[in-house]
C-alpha cells in the first residue's frame, strides 16, 4: 500500500523508531468507539483524517499543517494517535502519520467510510470542496509557521 505502515493488532507500539523514539499506539482490540468518535468529532482532527484517507502514503506532520499553533497541532495528532485513528512513526527527524484504516474497519465496520462520506456530503451542502483537498490549512500559516516540520 505505497509505504503505509500497518500496526499489528497485537502490539501497542511501533518498532521502526530509534530507541527512545517509539510512540505508544493502542492495539486493535483496545480501540473504543467513544475514543474514536471523540477524535473524529473535532473539525481539525477530521480534516487530518480526511487528508490521510485521500492519500495512501504516510504524511509528515508538516505536510498536514493545521491553521493552529504548534502546541495545538501536537495535541490534535496525539488525540488521533492515542484513540487509534492514526499511527505515527519516526523516520529520522520526521514524524509520519498514517490512517489505521484496516484496524478501524475491522473493529468498527463501516464507521470510517460513513464518517468520511458524511463529511463530504456536509461540505457539498455548504458549497465547500472536499476536506481531502482543502483542510483549511493551505496557504494559512495560522501562527504555527513552517518550522513545525516533523514535530507534532
Amino acid at each position: 500500500m505505497g509505504g503505509v505502515t500497518t500496526l499489528p493488532s497485537t502490539t501497542t507500539s511501533t518498532t521502526t523508531a530509534a530507541p527512545g523514539r517509539e510512540l505508544a499506539h493502542p492495539a486493535r482490540a483496545d480501540l473504543t468507539l467513544e475514543q474514536v468518535l471523540h477524535a473524529l468529532a473535532d473539525p481539525m482532527r477530521l480534516a487530518v483524517v480526511r487528508r490521510l484517507a485521500a492519500c495512501p502514503a504516510e504524511q509528515s506532520c508538516s505536510a498536514l499543517e493545521l491553521p493552529v499553533s504548534k502546541s495545538t497541532s501536537t495535541h490534535h495528532f496525539r488525540v488521533l494517535r492515542e484513540s487509534g485513528v492514526i499511527s505515527q512513526t519516526y523516520r529520522g527527524t520526521a514524524k509520519l502519520n498514517a490512517l489505521r484504516r484496516a484496524d478501524l474497519d475491522a473493529r468498527f465496520p463501516g464507521l470510517l467510510a460513513s464518517v468520511l462520506s458524511a463529511a463530504d456530503r456536509q461540505d457539498a451542502a455548504a458549497g465547500h470542496t472536499t476536506g481531502a483537498d482543502d483542510s483549511g490549512a493551505a496557504g494559512d500559516s495560522g501562527g504555527s509557521g513552517g518550522g513545525a516540520a516533523g514535530r507534532s
